[in-house]
């Protein structure tokens, strides 16, 4: 059974299909990740796979996080996730992940952080219209009225207005990987991820669970 898998966004290029047509994908270091806890509906009420990702000095960790992982025998690791399984078998403590678990032309879901963008404006943060350009217009990018009048007499919680853009977590679903190189780890995914180059990413299949 196939589970979700840690990695490292690398950056974007391209590439050339059988008909010549250019395909933008984005490149990923998927892995190798180790196994280091198994969840079972007796142990823990559910089922679930945890994967530890990139390697750390042990000095780097505090002493509960080295207890943890001294458990599977894991090297020290920087990065811990789960993913919900229906079932456990086939894995154990110590096992090691890697990008050949996934097949070409499969569809992932792959999560990560946007690009932080700072505190942006109306405009560009919510993509609104600006104004009239005309001579005599004194309203270019500003964001009007946020008032709705007398009654209530407040403005509205979650108004659309200027603000931190980005640097938050988003989920680009149903990607498909075009190409996978096992003997470097990498996975070649067909259009763009969240994330900036260096950027940590979680790459699981469209359908698990969880």
């Amino acid at each position: 059974m196939s589970i979700g898998i840690l990695g490292t966004k690398l950056g974007m290029t391209q590439i050339f299909d059988d008909d010549g047509n250019a395909v933008p994908v984005t490149v990923v270091q998927a892995g190798p990740c180790t196994v280091t806890q198994v969840k079972t509906e007796q142990t823990d009420g559910y089922t679930a796979i945890q994967i530890g990702y990139k390697e750390v000095r042990e000095k780097a960790l505090t002493k509960p996080e080295l207890g943890h992982l001294a458990k599977s025998e894991a090297n020290p690791v920087r990065h811990l996730k789960e993913y919900r399984v229906d079932a456990t078998e086939g894995f154990e403590l110590g096992q090691s992940v890697t990008a050949d678990q996934f097949e070409q032309g499969q569809l992932v879901d792959v999560t990560g952080t946007s690009i932080g963008r700072g505190f942006a404006g109306n405009q560009k943060r919510h993509n609104f219209h600006r104004g009239p350009m005309s001579h005599g217009s004194k309203n270019h990018r500003l964001p009007g009225s946020i008032g709705p009048g007398t009654t209530p007499g407040r403005v509205y919680p979650g108004k659309k207005m200027a603000g931190r853009l980005g640097g938050k977590q988003v989920t680009t679903r149903k990607l498909q990987v075009v190409r996978i190189d096992v003997e470097n780890n990498l996975l070649i995914i067909k259009g763009s991820i969240p994330g900036k180059p260096g950027s940590l990413l979680s790459i699981a299949p469209t359908n698990l669970v969880g």
